[in-house]
C-alpha cells in the first residue's frame, strides 16, 4: 500500500462514513482516468464497505483497490463488460434482491459514459431498485473544462457529445460532416491507434477550432488547440502524440454577424415583453446572444418610438 492514501482512507469514513447507503441499491462510482488521486472520499468509504463489487475488469478494479490499500479479500468481484452486461446484470440483481450493496466501476472515469453500465443501470432500475450515482473523474468535462470554448451565440455550455466514431473511413467521413454542420461544440473519443486516421478526417472543417487533449490528468499530459485542417500534422509532429487516450473538441462552429444580430434583436424583444427596463434587457440579449450592446439598446429605442408613433 502506497502510505500516502492511509491518511485518505481515514478521511473517507469520517467525511462520508455517517451518510445514509441504503441497502439492495446498485452504486455507480466513478473512478480515476489516470490521476489515482482524483477518487472521492465517497467512494473510497464505498469501495470499502460494499457487499461486492461489480466491474469492466475484475483485474483492473483489484488492482485499483489494492493501490488504495484496500483488502476486500472476502469480496466477491463481478465481471460485468460490454459482451456479458445484459446476463450479468441478473447477477447483480439477484445480490440487491438479497439487500446487498454492489458499486459498479468501469476501468476508469463514469461508468455508461462510452462505458459499460448503462444497460445495468436499466435492468437494475426495470427490476426496481434503485441505482445511486457517486460523481467524480470524467475524460469529457476535464477536457471541455480546459478547451476555453467561448462563441459569439454558442457560450451557454451546451455540447454535442459524440463519443467514438466508425472505424470505416467512409462512415467517419459521413459522421464527421454533419458534426461539422453543428454550430454548438462536438466531443469525440479516439484512442491512440486511431488517432491520426481522425486527425486527417478532420482536415475539411478547415479553420474550425479542434482541441486535442491526450492523456488527460497523467504525467505527460498535453492539451492543444489547432484548425481542424492542422490537426494532422500536429499528430504527426511528436511519435508521443499516437500514444495515449485522446478526447477531442470541434469548437462552436461560427456564426455569421447577421445571425448574431438577428438572435439578439429576438431575445431582447422577449425581454421587453417581460417588462424589463430597456437598458438591463439590452445587456442581458448581448450577454445571451453576443450581440452588440449598443446596437441592442438602438434597436430598443426606435422600437419604442415606432409604438408612440
Amino acid at each position: 500500500m502506497s502510505a500516502s492514501f492511509a491518511p485518505a482512507l481515514s478521511a473517507a469514513h469520517d467525511a462520508a462514513g455517517a451518510q445514509h447507503y441504503p441497502a439492495g441499491a446498485l452504486y455507480m462510482v466513478a473512478t480515476p482516468i489516470g490521476n489515482l488521486a482524483d477518487i472521492t472520499l465517497r467512494a473510497l468509504h464505498l469501495l470499502q464497505t460494499v457487499d461486492a463489487v461489480a466491474c469492466e475488469d475484475t483485474r483492473h478494479t483489484g488492482a485499483l483497490l489494492r493501490s488504495y490499500g484496500i483488502d476486500r479479500a472476502g469480496v466477491a468481484l463481478v465481471a460485468v463488460h460490454r459482451h456479458n452486461e445484459s446476463e450479468a446484470a441478473q447477477a447483480v440483481i439477484a445480490r440487491l434482491a438479497a439487500g446487498e450493496r454492489v458499486a459498479y466501476a468501469s476501468d476508469a472515469g463514469t461508468p455508461a459514459v462510452s462505458d459499460p453500465g448503462a444497460r445495468l443501470a436499466a435492468a437494475v432500475r426495470a427490476a426496481g431498485h434503485a441505482v445511486v450515482p457517486l460523481p467524480g473523474a470524467s475524460s469529457i468535462t476535464a477536457a471541455l473544462s480546459a478547451a476555453g470554448i467561448v462563441a459569439p451565440g454558442h457560450d451557454d455550455g451546451s455540447f454535442v457529445f459524440a463519443g467514438f466514431l466508425p472505424s470505416k473511413a467512409g462512415e467517419r467521413a459521413t459522421v464527421l460532416k454533419a458534426l461539422g454542420a453543428q454550430a454548438r461544440p462536438v466531443i469525440l473519443l479516439e484512442a491512440p491507434h486511431r488517432i491520426a486516421e481522425l486527425a486527417a478526417a478532420l482536415a475539411p472543417l478547415g479553420d474550425r477550432p479542434v482541441t486535442m487533449a491526450r492523456e488527460l490528468t497523467k504525467q505527460f499530459e498535453e492539451i492543444a488547440t489547432v484548425p481542424a485542417q492542422g490537426a494532422a500534422a500536429w499528430v504527426a509532429a511528436s511519435s508521443q502524440r499516437s500514444r495515449g487516450e485522446y478526447v477531442v473538441l470541434l469548437h462552436a462552429a461560427p456564426v455569421a454577424a447577421d445571425a448574431v444580430a438577428e438572435e439578439g434583436r429576438r431575445v431582447l424583444a422577449l425581454l421587453l415583453a417581460e417588462k424589463l427596463p430597456l437598458k438591463s434587457a439590452a445587456r442581458l440579449a448581448a450577454d445571451i446572444t453576443g450581440a452588440s450592446r449598443n446596437a441592442l439598446y438602438e434597436a430598443g429605442l426606435a422600437a419604442r418610438q415606432s409604438e408612440q408613433d
